[in-house]
């Protein structure tokens, strides 16, 4: 079953590690995910990303975000995009290794719309992204 936007969606992947990022771009491969994938190593440039005037691709409406990063972790970039109008109704998915009641609750408490540990296996992984794609391409997004 497969559904398509109008308007094919950015997706902005918020990720420091290396092997993470091709595995994520792997499992966009193996679902035939044809969006978009733009990469951001931490919170700042995904800021700097997302707050940017001058994009050559249509602005990211969801974001895959890891939370153990350097500069700015994932909970900081969380809080800082829920404090700003613009950015404030980005779709967040929060995708960490941290399986930390605390991590889970704050992040909840910042309207993610959802929180996956990353799965050891890449076959659960390419499942996960899988279940990701169903969600949002069944979701409307205002243009």
């Amino acid at each position: 079953m497969s559904f398509t936007n109008p308007v094919p969606m950015t997706i902005l992947l918020v990720e420091d590690d290396e092997v993470d990022v091709m595995n994520v771009k792997r499992a966009f491969k193996k679902n035939n995910i044809s969006n978009q994938l733009v990469v951001a190593s931490n919170g700042i440039e995904a800021l700097a990303l997302l707050r940017s005037e001058t994009l050559d691709y249509p602005r990211p409406k969801i974001v895959l975000l890891d939370l153990n990063m350097p500069k700015m972790g994932g909970i900081e970039f969380l809080k800082e995009i829920r404090q700003d109008p613009s950015l404030a109704s980005l779709s967040v998915f929060v995708m960490t290794t941290s399986n930390e009641d605390s991590d889970k609750i704050e992040a909840f408490n910042l309207n993610v719309a959802g929180y996956i540990l990353k799965p050891l296996s890449m076959d659960r992984f390419i499942a996960a992204v899988s279940t990701l794609n169903s969600y949002w391409t069944l979701c409307e997004y205002p243009q």
